[in-house]
């Protein structure tokens, strides 16, 4: 029997949450997984939530009702996967900070907006960074309020060159953690659907949502 996934997406056009959606479909679907593409959050407030074996959001900037939210933060916490990317996880729903605890942080700021800066590997063993080396990376370099629990995979550091007083901090790129019987990843990276392209990214995620998965 196939595993299953819903993917979920909305919010601002300009994380290109259609496209990335399909990316991720296409990923999903090539692992053989099950997958279903649904636009807004109102699919999460249908029975057999907790059945899906991973649910991917990809909502930026949004509003969710309270029932959606309660099925999803119900399915996580019985077993069911969550994994993203970027603000289409990372800044889905700012007045709920329930789902901010589930998913390990909340974006705060990119300053410089879109720059080249690096990431670093900060735990070579973990399977799903495993043999990725620093490489460099042209987004926004994602600035977050971050949980202390999270296992972190991955950083970037701060120069000080848009913001003077965060130069040298180290910040949180990839983590994993779990929420209840859930399992969690998240990756900062991600902006657009074209960042798929590079390879590094796209790799982590891949393995960061198999790892999530029921």
């Amino acid at each position: 029997m196939s595993k299953t996934a819903l993917i979920f997406w909305g919010g601002w056009d300009g994380h290109t949450p259609d496209r990335s959606a399909a990316v991720v479909a296409e990923i999903l679907t090539g692992h053989g997984f099950d997958v279903r593409v649904e636009h807004g959050t109102s699919v999460l407030q249908q029975s057999g939530l907790a059945g899906y074996d991973l649910i991917v959001p990809m909502v930026t900037m949004s509003v969710i009702e309270k029932a959606e939210l309660e099925n999803l933060l119900a399915a996580v916490r019985g077993g069911t996967g969550l994994a993203g990317f970027h603000g289409t996880m990372g800044d889905s729903f700012r007045n709920e900070p329930e789902y901010q605890f589930m998913t390990g942080g909340q974006w705060v700021s990119h300053p410089g907006n879109i720059i080249d800066y690096t990431i670093d590997i900060a735990k070579p063993d973990d399977p799903i960074v495993a043999g990725i080396d620093s490489f460099a990376y042209r987004s926004e370099q994602y600035y977050m309020h971050v949980d202390p629990s999270n296992e972190v995979l991955a950083t970037t550091t701060f120069g000080g060159e848009h913001l003077d007083f965060i130069d040298g901090v180290v910040m949180p790129v990839v983590w994993k953690r779990r929420y209840g019987k859930g399992r969690v990843f998240y990756s900062a990276l991600g902006h657009v659907a074209d960042e798929f392209q590079v390879p590094q990214m796209r790799l982590m995620f891949e393995r960061g949502a198999l790892w999530a998965s029921r």
